[in-house]
């Protein structure tokens, strides 16, 4: 049986992909292991969507290739995001990779190292991925078996000037409701008790299918035939939240109060240069009237700083603004200037130093609005997801709330009480952090008084 380790890098998108590879080894007799050291074959899944992604994934590819330098019967297999924009290049730089397999074949990955496929080293196609899995591939969950990802569609069809996602990943391709159901059922079955939808934009979903309300009858099916506990939404576009959607949610408590609502900037000029369909008054709106329909609703967002052209009262606007309208979450990147974006022909490019300045002057004002906001926790009931023991300390139980998605958000930490990883209890809060909570599980008999 031949031993695997395999990083995956990037987003949740990312990481199905890295567990549809997974099953495909473990089905062909491979056993995964987590030291790289111990493998026989490692497999690096890119992402290629900005510069510092891609020298992440070719500083982990040559991480990879010194444990291959110890024992040449090694093999090394590179796939993702990052194959798929510079295979050839790729080819020809880095002679220690046995296999390089783009977005449209890692599927086969098994296959192609058991020889079942052409012998040669890079497997991808000509331009953008076509590929659009189904419930019929096999997954091998990469996350606890509590929480997963539904992945609903692939590619997008926004075409912000500063994002590759469409020339890599290619047009939007919705699945269909009946063959995410089934996926669906399939977790639910692994005992999923979270289920987070992911897509470049969940807004979109069925556009291409003619669905004129495709995510809110995917939502209403996955309401009627399932029974998993918390369905949350990750990456909704924010121009394609309506009141309806809105309405759905403030009567299915099963769909997490949660929205995350990628507005990269609140300044009209750098909007229009960034091509959102949106000005800051539909942001102002947009939060008023999800904060109108579900008061108690966490609001997540990124922000990008440095655009071409953004000036420092734009930059100023941006940080006044994070302080304004008290978003739960909010991550702040600086712009990173891609050759094959329309952004990278724009005049007024920002110095590398002010963008760090403006992304430390965004974060500083989010800190403060963070820790004010879980202040505002202390004494409350929170339900709580139990992940298992603390990263920080086994003393700890870690766990996340409905207002904290995985790997993105604080946690809560549980200091006194007893769960179970997987379970979903109920947690006094005691303390807060700047992004983190402390409390205590409570028994039935706790609550009841």
């Amino acid at each position: 049986m031949k031993k695997l380790h395999l990083v995956s890098l990037g987003c949740p998108k990312n990481l199905v992909d890295s567990e549809v590879m997974l099953a495909a080894l473990e089905a062909d007799g491979c056993r995964t292991v987590d030291r790289p050291e111990e493998a026989d074959i490692l497999v690096v899944n890119t992402c290629g969507f900005i510069q510092s992604a891609a020298e992440e994934a070719i500083d982990t590819i040559l991480e990879m290739a010194r444990y291959k330098e110890k024992d040449p019967g090694r093999r090394l297999v590179v796939t993702g995001c990052l194959v798929q924009r510079y295979g050839a290049e790729l080819a020809a730089s880095l002679p220690e990779v046995d296999y390089l397999i783009g977005l449209d074949d890692f599927p086969d990955i098994a296959r192609i190292l058991a020889g079942q496929e052409p012998r040669q080293r890079l497997h991808t196609r000509p331009g953008s991925a076509a590929y659009l899995m189904d419930s019929g591939v096999g997954r091998r969950l990469a996350t606890p078996f509590f929480r997963a990802y539904l992945k609903i569609t692939e590619g997008c069809d926004n075409r912000c000037a500063y994002c590759m996602i469409p020339s890599i990943r290619g047009p939007l391709r919705s699945r269909s409701i009946a063959d995410l159901l089934a996926e669906a059922r399939l977790l639910e079955a692994q005992g999923v008790q979270e289920l987070s939808l992911i897509a470049q934009d969940l807004c979109a979903y069925g556009c291409d299918l003619g669905l004129r309300h495709g995510l809110m009858a995917l939502l209403e099916n996955l309401l009627a035939h399932t029974r998993i506990p918390w369905l949350r939404l990750l990456y909704l576009y924010p121009d394609g939240v309506g009141d309806e959607l809105l309405d759905l949610m403030r009567g299915e408590p099963r769909i997490l109060p949660y929205l995350d609502l990628p507005l990269q900037h609140v300044s009209d000029p750098v909007l229009a240069a960034m091509k959102r369909r949106y000005r800051r008054r539909d942001i102002e709106a947009l939060l008023e009237r999800v904060r109108g329909a579900l008061p108690d609703c966490a609001l997540r967002t990124t922000m990008m700083v440095g655009f071409p052209g953004e000036t420092e009262a734009q930059a100023r606007e941006l940080t006044q603004a994070i302080r304004d309208w008290r978003l739960d979450h909010v991550g702040v990147f600086a712009y990173e200037d891609e050759e094959a974006c329309a952004a990278h022909d724009l005049p007024g490019k920002v110095t590398q130093e002010a963008k760090e300045e403006r992304r430390a002057a965004a974060m500083a004002a989010q800190a403060e609005v963070s820790a004010g906001i879980l202040r505002g926790k202390i004494g409350t009931i929170q339900s709580v997801l139990v992940e298992g023991y603390s990263r920080e300390s086994d003393l700890l139980l870690e766990g996340r709330t409905s207002f904290q998605a995985p790997e993105v958000d604080g946690c809560v930490y549980i200091n006194d009480g007893q769960a179970e990883r997987g379970a979903i209890v109920r947690v006094r809060i005691t303390e807060a952090h700047i992004y983190d909570l402390v409390g205590e599980a409570l028994s039935d008999g706790e609550l009841a008084r």
